[in-house]
């Protein structure tokens, strides 16, 4: 049986890449010149040939004699076919070899970008020697291989670090369930009791899947911009935690003044929530929370202050990352997951807000959040 399958070049050419298309394009363009070039020649030595036959110098026959010496009309008639053949294949052949030599960095492009995987983000471009498109298109392109490097790993840490937080109060519901179910003189009251506390822990899930959603969510981005203003929210969130800081004893010193800025308000609210949270749950019992909104040099500031656990200076940044608590006082809190900072960060920086988060030195932190 005959085997169809076409050699490796003509395959290539049958695809029409974008070498194909492009060696084509300037094999046109050459020969387009070149057509006109034989046309304009042709039409100067007919005009020629009719000016001398109105003139009577020479007949038509003559004329034609006078063009093709020897007689030899036909083979004169072929020599300009077998030029133009020649120029299309040459003209072709040098598209070719012009558009390779173009778009070898784009080959480069394309092989490095299909060996890059997840597990393969820390390699690059690197496409050097050229300042034209193709170089910028390599910048961007390792730019964005980096962030989304950095992106992957960042990931890897939240779920493992999400896995670990979610694994704690699964595994002490099933201590709980397990040491009930071995007491065979469990009372009402024990059975109560255990029930009791099994229902606090999945309260704590539950708040730490909506905490994980929040932070999910802000990562996304802002989908659509609008005008709001700070003070409104943060007045909001003042009066829906004011029960807690009372139960607590924590003297609330509020100063809002109106602050209008853009980005999208439930984003804010959030930030604006997890921050007053903070600033209660750190807290101690009978401390003060500060909580302001004010225009500065053209920008809506927040700021929210608390007293509480000294919080070392080199401990702040790190803080902000998720799942991250200061030792054991803040572990104490089974309300406290080490996501409100985070969350406050990712939310500040989809906004193209600046944080500024610093410790106090009496104990606590002051946080400054400004919208542009």
């Amino acid at each position: 049986m005959m085997d169809l399958r076409l050699p490796g070049a003509i395959r290539r050419l049958s695809r029409r890449t974008l070498r194909t298309q492009l060696a084509l394009l300037y094999a046109g363009v050459f020969i387009a010149f070149g057509l006109a070039l034989l046309g304009v020649t042709g039409i100067v030595l007919l005009r020629q040939s009719s000016s001398r036959s109105a003139s009577g110098t020479a007949s038509a026959g003559s004329t034609l004699a006078d063009a093709q010496p020897g007689g030899h009309g036909p083979q004169a008639d072929v020599v300009p076919i077998i030029i133009l053949v020649i120029m299309i294949l040459v003209a072709f052949a040098l598209g070719w070899l012009i558009a390779g030599r173009a778009l070898r960095p784009l080959r480069t492009i394309i092989a490095t970008a299909k060996d890059i995987s997840a597990s393969n983000l820390s390699r690059r471009l690197r496409i050097s020697g050229r300042d034209d498109e193709l170089s910028e298109l390599g910048e961007t392109l390792d730019s964005l291989f980096a962030r989304l490097e950095a992106s992957f790993e960042s990931q890897r840490h939240f779920v493992a670090n999400a896995s670990h937080e979610l694994r704690t109060p699964l595994a002490a519901e099933r201590t709980l369930l397990q040491v009930a179910l071995a007491d065979p003189d469990a009372t009402a009251e024990y059975l109560r009791s255990t029930c009791q506390q099994l229902l606090d822990l999945g309260d704590q899930q539950e708040r730490l899947i909506d905490a994980l959603l929040t932070l999910a969510s802000s990562e996304r981005g802002v989908e659509r911009w609008e005008p709001f203003d700070l003070a409104e929210l943060a007045g909001q969130v003042l009066l829906d935690r004011q029960p807690e800081a009372d139960r607590r004893g924590i003297a609330v010193d509020a100063i809002l003044t109106t602050a209008p800025a853009t980005g999208d308000p439930s984003l804010v609210a959030s930030l604006v929530s997890n921050l007053v949270d903070n600033a209660i749950r750190h807290n101690r019992d009978g401390g003060i929370v500060r909580i302001s909104t004010a225009i500065t040099d053209g920008l809506a500031v927040l700021s929210v202050s608390n007293t509480g656990t000294f919080v070392p200076s080199g401990e702040v940044e790190r803080l902000l990352q998720p799942f991250q608590r200061l030792g054991t006082e803040r572990l104490r809190h089974a309300n406290g997951h080490g996501l409100g900072l985070a969350i406050v960060r990712t939310i500040a920086s989809v906004h193209s807000a600046t944080l500024t988060a610093t410790s106090r030195p009496g104990g606590g932190m002051d946080v400054d959040v400004a919208f542009p």
